[in-house]
């Protein structure tokens, strides 16, 4: 039976079933393509009428492909070289991947980066076909018992569908829980450097229009990497099944406690900090990209110090914007409210620098009705008293310029997860800020999930532009991450992601979270406590009315 493929905006008709590369031809640029609006692989068969969209390293839905395709010639290059040696990938600094050997006693260093590039190189000349096969969960335990990759055995405990995925390359056989490039020979586009304990593997990002950023050091951001890697290893979080192993070992309500406690920890820290410095610091600045947690923080924080003597007063950016009609454009004409300028910074600045000196002001307040700023309340603030401030443009120099260093303390929130499904597949920390944001906008602003991930992409564009690189400058870096938040997000989040229609556009985002939230187990939310960070996403919350 006859069926039309349309592509290029053409349409031509086949007799017998064909391939998505024999439509495409044997340019090594595409990674893989949308068939009828789902993603599927540069081999995937076809014998019906089908529209296909070729993906390159500059589509949004292509990077998971070719990053997943990146480790696996990573890890079979290390494989040929150091058979004995055990790995583990994590998300690192300046958007790349980490490899680091866990092998006892054994590091990366300059010699094995340059041994792991020629063979990685070697194997791409190769051209080497990357073969996909389903086998059973029994077959599966067998070959990964069999290759000594135990974690991969581990994970399919909790595997619901009955069969496992493999791909093979020559003699080497591996799974990344993502579609692949047909071969090694599209993999071509990547850097390595030793980065010590590891080694670092940038890659193209469509942000940057499917280019390799440049590498930038960000020791602050390092640091917490690793802080977060260690607290996950000592707890047993650093994967999905020590997840669940604690959860069903310890149960729920310890569990999380446990989480908990690491907030109250660095909440303590926090707190010390700013005491010893309460004769200096007259701002805390609160800054860090969506779904960060920062309301619930900033009350936390704020109660905190009220249990040291100090009584901090806040005051919200928010009623420092400017008209819409007065918001810089961004390329499309549009009104752009990332922007720093999109707020008063004259006026914010005369208020923060007046109410320091002791003076009496007249706070605005916005009124998102009406569209622009009305008078709001009149404060006074003691010399005593820090004021926190807390918003993406808090830590802009920009917003505090008339306020002298010394007085300043800057904290920057994000969730700094450090999990993995197993060794060679780690979890996004961009996939969890959007299943956060995804679950919230539901709860909070009747927005379904297609709503928000429409407007991810631009989210992300403000994050890179205006909020990262100020994580450097900051103080403290707070990790709002909690190991049990995704076990307690699933009931949410999953009926969201199921809803949307394979045909949608967004269909593959949906996809890639419902394939990392099913090895969860779930627990009830009953026991989160109600000034969790975490109740600022599914309710119930002490502070929604604050």
């Amino acid at each position: 039976m006859s069926f039309k493929v349309s592509f290029n905006n053409e349409t031509k008709v086949y007799e017998n079933p064909i391939t998505v590369l024999d439509v495409l031809g044997p340019s090594r640029e595409y990674v893989c393509a949308y068939v009828n609006g789902r993603v599927r692989e540069l081999t995937y068969p076809l014998d019906k009428d089908s529209v296909v969209v070729p993906l390159t390293c500059k589509d949004r839905d292509a990077r998971a492909c070719y990053e997943a395709s990146l480790r696996f010639l990573v890890a079979m290059a290390m494989h040929n070289l150091y058979p004995d040696y055990h790995i583990r990938f994590s998300y690192n600094i300046s958007r790349s991947v980490f490899m680091q050997i866990l092998n006892q006693g054994l590091t990366s260093n300059v010699v094995i980066a340059r041994e792991l590039e020629k063979e990685m190189k070697r194997l791409i000349a190769l051209d080497l076909p990357l073969v996909r096969s389903i086998v059973s969960k029994e077959e599966a335990k067998d070959i990964l018992n069999a290759a000594g990759q135990y974690d991969k055995v581990e994970i399919l405990k909790y595997r619901p569908e009955k069969t496992c995925h493999f791909y093979t390359c020559e003699n080497y056989k591996n799974y990344m829980y993502s579609r692949m490039v047909p071969s090694t020979g599209y993999i071509t586009k990547w850097k390595i450097r030793f980065y010590h304990p590891g080694v670092i593997i940038q890659y193209p990002r469509p942000e940057e229009n499917g280019e390799i950023p440049p590498f930038e050091e960000a020791p602050t951001f390092g640091r917490t990497l690793k802080r977060a890697h260690q607290w996950a290893i000592l707890t047993g979080c650093d994967t999905i099944v020590g997840i669940n192993k604690r959860i069903e070992r310890d149960g729920d309500i310890d569990f999380i406690t446990l989480c908990e406690q690491r907030h109250n920890r660095q909440l303590c820290e926090l707190g010390q900090m700013i005491e010893d410095g309460k004769n200096e610091i007259r701002l805390v600045c609160i800054a860090g990209p969506s779904s960060s947690g920062k309301t619930t923080f900033a009350n936390r924080l704020r109660i905190e110090l009220l249990s040291r003597g100090i009584e901090p007063i806040r005051i919200s950016m928010d009623d420092y914007y400017l008209p819409r009609d007065q918001a810089p454009k961004d390329e499309n004409g549009d009104p752009d409210l990332e922007s720093v300028d999109a707020l008063d910074v004259e006026l914010f600045n005369q208020n923060i620098a007046d109410l320091i000196a002791g003076l009496e002001v007249e706070l605005p307040r916005f009124d998102f009705k009406l569209g622009h700023r009305v008078p709001g309340r009149k404060l006074k603030v003691p010399l005593n008293q820090p004021i926190i401030i807390e918003g993406i443009h808090a830590l802009n120099e920009k917003m505090t310029e008339s306020i002298p260093s010394h007085q300043k303390f800057k904290i920057f929130i994000a969730p700094q997860a450090q999990i993995n499904i197993d060794n060679h597949n780690p979890i996004s920390l961009t996939d969890l800020r959007l299943l956060r944001r995804i679950v919230r906008d539901y709860q909070f602003r009747g927005a379904s999930a297609i709503d928000t991930m429409s407007m991810w992409a631009s989210v992300r564009k403000g994050e890179f532009k205006w909020i990262y690189k100020t994580q450097e400058g900051a103080n403290y870096v707070f990790n709002s991450f909690s190991s049990f938040e995704l076990s307690v997000m699933k009931k949410y989040a999953m009926p969201l992601l199921e809803a949307i229609d394979t045909e949608n556009e967004y269909f593959p985002v949906a996809e890639r979270l419902i394939r990392m939230l099913k090895f969860f187990d779930e627990i009830p939310d009953k026991w989160v406590p109600c000034n969790s960070i975490i109740r600022e996403f599914i309710g119930g919350s002490c502070y929604e009315d604050a």
